[in-house]
């Protein structure tokens, strides 16, 4: 009998991993899910973590090592990080260009959105150095005197949430560095503390540097030491091998488990009632689908040879649907890069190069949701942004999604300094928090699925051979 193709076994599970999720909700099995099934859904995304880190290293030092020379890296690296920042930058403008259609955060009543309103001036009042954006002040009317009363009342019972406060804190850190942090954070004082602590540009930095000395050394001593690293490269794919031969039982367990522990007690918090999530949720995700399904597609077709749309999306189809379960494309990578190299066959001098980059600088879908986010929510406030506005978010977006942490969620602290960027109130990225979670499984899916389109292109216009 013919053995039921991976894919299928990989959807049957995330289809089976919601409906347990229903089941354990309805029969408060929450406290089983977290100590029996969870842990296997953890243990997961450590192992896929574990892998990533060393492959990143030795895919990008051996891909740089089979260049021809110097110079091809100058070309390749060039190509990569100008197209990365086009395709960020066009998806932000489609997601602008949906949330400016739809106008998600004007489906709430009127009275729910005089409130936020009544909020945002407040927060106004409070913080007098940020900039007002429009000149309307409906704390001064008179009729809504015990309305603004309530409002008070309430914000000052209600506090801020500590998940929010964490994030605000995170963002004034980063803030608060001088404008040539970021260039000093990237070159690491050593290479173990960046590999123990997961920081990715730090590593990319070390295996660029160490792949371009293998290029100017002598054949002759350059030669073992790539024969080394091809080596330990192989050894870490054939990992990855064998964890995607058990990803359907690993999905079910991470599924039903993230699913139960954003349900908690109450079934209802699993669909998300509230009209504003409702709305804001469907205009991100159709924006994201847009991206995902014709923006790169449509781009592999047009310029990368011998590829058509289809063949693309069934070619990374594997590694969308880690994407989607792990919220992370870092965990994503080694399966990514299987599927780009076996499937789509770009070779792995590309692939081992631009991927990993990708996977660290290239956050299409995290953009467009701050964008989409942003507009929602000063659109629920009864702030109207303008295009010049606008323009600000898709080069704050862009910018900020420059070696944002390839974790789930890490687009919530960057969306902080996007609001910020504009005027807007940071803690309003509580409003959002309770879909944050399945919003970042589809925008992962983007991400992924942007580093694959790249890494075609860079391929279609390289003569290199495998």
């Amino acid at each position: 009998m013919k053995r039921m193709a991976l894919h299928w076994q990989v959807i049957i599970a995330l289809v089976l991993g919601i409906v347990y999720a229903i089941i354990a909700v309805t029969n408060g099995w929450q406290g089983f899910t977290k100590l029996y099934i969870s842990p296997f859904g953890d243990i997961f995304i450590n192992i896929l973590k574990l892998i990533a880190v060393p492959l990143v290293m030795f895919s990008i030092i051996t891909g740089i090592g089979s260049l021809q020379n110097i110079r091809q890296l100058g070309r390749v690296g060039i190509k990569t990080l100008l197209i990365y920042v086009g395709t960020t930058m066009s998806a932000i403008v489609i997601g602008l260009v949906l949330v400016n259609v739809f106008h998600p955060g004007t489906y709430p009543s009127d009275d729910a959105r005089l409130e936020k309103r009544i909020e945002y001036e407040l927060w106004l009042a409070d913080n007098p150095e940020v900039p007002r954006l429009d000149n309307t002040q409906v704390i001064l009317d008179p009729i809504n005197e015990e309305l603004v009363l309530s409002v008070q009342n309430r914000i000052s019972k209600e506090g801020v949430n500590k998940d929010v406060l964490d994030k605000i804190e995170k963002a004034k850190a980063q803030k608060g560095k001088g404008p040539l942090a970021p260039l000093v954070d990237v070159v690491p004082k050593n290479i173990i503390v960046p590999l123990a602590e997961m920081e990715m540009l730090q590593i990319i930095f070390f295996a660029i540097f160490f792949g371009l000395v293998l290029l100017v050394i002598p054949k002759e001593k350059a030669e073992p030491v790539a024969k080394l690293m091809d080596g330990l490269n192989e050894v870490f794919l054939a990992m990855v091998n064998i964890v995607i031969k058990s990803m359907p039982f690993f999905v079910f367990m991470l599924m039903a488990g993230s699913l139960v522990a954003a349900a908690g007690d109450n079934l209802d918090k699993l669909a998300e009632q509230l009209i504003f999530l409702g709305n804001y949720s469907w205009v991100v995700v159709l924006a994201l689908s847009l991206v995902a399904f014709l923006f790169y597609p449509l781009l592999v077709t047009l310029f990368s040879k011998g590829l058509t749309g289809v063949k693309f999306l069934k070619g990374i189809s594997k590694a969308q649907i880690t994407a989607f379960s792990t919220s992370s494309s870092m965990a994503t990578l080694p399966v990514t890069m299987e599927c780009v190299h076996d499937n789509l066959k770009v070779p792995k001098s590309i692939s081992s190069f631009v991927l990993p980059i990708g996977a660290t600088v290239n956050m299409d879908g995290t953009s467009l949701y701050q964008a989409v986010a942003v507009v929602a929510m000063a659109q629920f406030h009864m702030v109207d942004l303008d295009i010049a506005q606008q323009v600000v978010i898709v080069l704050t977006a862009t910018l900020a999604s420059i070696g944002a942490a390839a974790v789930p969620s890490a687009g919530l602290v960057l969306m902080i300094v996007v609001l910020e960027s504009v005027g807007l109130n940071p803690a309003w990225i509580a409003i959002i928090l309770p879909v944050d979670r399945i919003l970042d499984m589809c925008r992962t899916v983007v991400n992924v699925t942007g580093d694959a389109t790249v890494s075609s292109l860079i391929a279609s216009t390289e003569k290199v051979k495998e």
